[in-house]
């Protein structure tokens, strides 16, 4: 499948140009376009975004992209076996103590078939996923 997860520190990073990894998050985003990748996401992963960015030049951003996800149907809301099997994984202490909001991006990228994330986060490597940048 010719997909990836958008992550929280990935859209944080695209969408402000003062963020330590802009250029890089920008460059892959315009690959993933040109490459036609499926886009997806967590109701949990757009409700952080839009904490950090209510106060932000670009919260509009976070109200397109819902917009976006919607429409599309990429926007997931994690099932009650994605939040299962999330706590059970966050209590073990997996991917090297992620949170629970990338317990639940794991657990929902498994379940889909996901393995490529759209951040620099490595708790996705450790989770056994592909960080793009």
């Amino acid at each position: 499948m010719n997909a990836a997860m958008l992550d929280t520190v990935g859209l944080i990073a695209l969408w402000d140009e003062a963020d330590q990894w802009h250029v890089a998050a920008t460059r892959v985003y315009e690959q993933l376009g040109l490459g036609r990748t499926q886009l997806w996401t967590t109701t949990f992963i757009l409700a952080e975004c839009g904490n950090a960015a209510a106060r932000r030049p670009y919260r509009g951003a976070v109200s397109r992209l819902l917009d976006q996800l919607t429409v599309s149907d990429r926007l997931v809301t994690p099932t009650d076996e994605d939040w299962d099997a999330a706590w059970s994984a966050y209590r073990r202490g997996d991917a090297g103590s992620a949170g629970i909001v990338d317990q639940i991006s794991f657990a929902v990228m498994r379940r889909l078939g996901v393995t490529r994330a759209f951040t620099n986060d490595n708790h996705f490597r450790a989770a056994g996923m592909e960080p793009l940048f």
